[in-house]
């Protein structure tokens, strides 16, 4: 190697060096797993400049990988893709845990073509990297060139493998603090999110509301004379009777509404950008779904089970986030007055008010 070679070469392993380390530093200062992808996603293309690239992750529902970042041409046609585990040179690349690097991906059986129809890109040469923690794989990144682009190098190789270290230990970490984050935030009898969520969140809510003038609607519901369920068949099948409530409302729900546990049989439901009209029909169709439900059927009861729902919609009957909780909760109280099994809309107020809703 000629001294220009050799200066050119070792300025290039400072610079990655530097790059690592600078990479290293940044990944250990946040638990949030879009930074760190949004970080990855920089030092990939600094370092590697490839024509197009992608990051997957495991889907760990279906098991199947998934696009969460790709970046380049016809990167867009890929986000909504996934791949078997046992498809194409990524699919081996992460059932096996080892790295790919292939020059000419026409000599190779396990290339998968239908990325390249899908993105009207011709893929040439192909550097894929697993991202493993633990002794799991998590998922891969995976570089591509096109027939004009050099192809990948060992050198190419050896960087993105250290790239992919770092990020999978990050990404590791990201996702344990997330599961502390909702272990937090989780009701733990019914899977949906506690009453200390719904207060952080409707604060977050309202401020939005306030801000792009969009509505914000809270369904409160109660269940009708659930005390006679532990009365009859005892605590045991109303913990159960409460996991099927859980799971019937948020299946009845869109993506985008949230859905709580207030306390006890009492459960309320974040629907936002959602006008007054819009939370009655949620309200109702919800108050249906009880009436053509049977709970606890798999352990061999046909338990019938009816909710009253109150409906308040910010601004139109609250000025503030704890106005909002109690006009919902009145409703919901007018709702079981009129004999239960019903819905009602709360009444526009005066003025901001600070009393206590009603005992029950």
């Amino acid at each position: 190697m000629n001294p220009a070679d050799l200066l050119s070469a070792m300025k290039r392993t400072v610079e990655q060096l530097a790059a690592f380390n600078e990479m290293a530093k940044a990944l250990t200062s946040t638990l949030e797993l879009r930074e760190v992808l949004s970080l990855v996603m920089q030092k990939v293309s600094d370092l590697l400049q490839p024509r197009n690239w992608s990051l997957m992750l495991q889907d760990e529902r279906t098991g199947k990988l998934y696009f969460e970042i790709a970046v380049g041409e016809g990167a867009e046609a890929l986000k909504s893709l996934q791949i078997s585990p046992d498809e194409g040179i990524a699919g081996a690349v992460f059932s096996t845990g080892k790295a790919r690097l292939v020059e000419d991906v026409g000599g190779d059986p396990t290339f998968a073509p239908r990325f390249d129809e899908a993105s009207a890109f011709r893929t040439s040469s192909i550097l894929a990297v697993p991202l493993i923690a633990r002794e799991r794989v998590l998922g891969l990144i995976e570089l591509v060139n096109g027939p004009k682009d050099p192809p990948f190098t060992l050198d190419d190789l050896t960087t993105l493998t250290t790239i992919a270290d770092y990020a999978a230990i990050a990404i590791e970490n990201a996702r344990n603090f997330r599961r502390i984050q909702e272990l937090t935030i989780t009701d733990e009898h019914t899977g949906c999110f506690n009453a200390r969520h719904l207060r952080a969140q409707l604060e977050h809510e309202v401020k939005r509301s306030q801000r792009f003038h969009h509505p914000l609607s809270l369904v409160f519901l109660d269940l009708d004379h659930f005390k006679s369920v532990n009365d009859t068949h005892g605590h045991l099948v109303g913990s159960a009777l409460l996991k099927e409530v859980g799971e019937l409302l948020m299946s009845s729900s869109r993506q985008l509404d949230l859905v709580f546990r207030y306390g006890g049989d009492e459960f309320a439901l974040l629907l936002v950008e959602t006008a007054p009209e819009g939370a009655l029909i949620t309200a109702r169709r919800l108050r249906d779904a009880f009436r053509n439900k049977r709970f606890m059927q798999t352990q061999g009861l046909e338990l019938r089970l009816t909710a009253s729902l109150g409906v308040a919609t910010y601004p139109d009957h609250a000025h503030s986030a704890t106005d909002l909780i109690r006009a919902a909760d009145f409703a919901m109280y007018a709702a079981k007055a009129r004999g239960r099994d019903d819905v009602c809309l709360a009444e526009r107020p005066a003025a901001p008010t600070n009393e206590a809703p009603p005992n029950r």
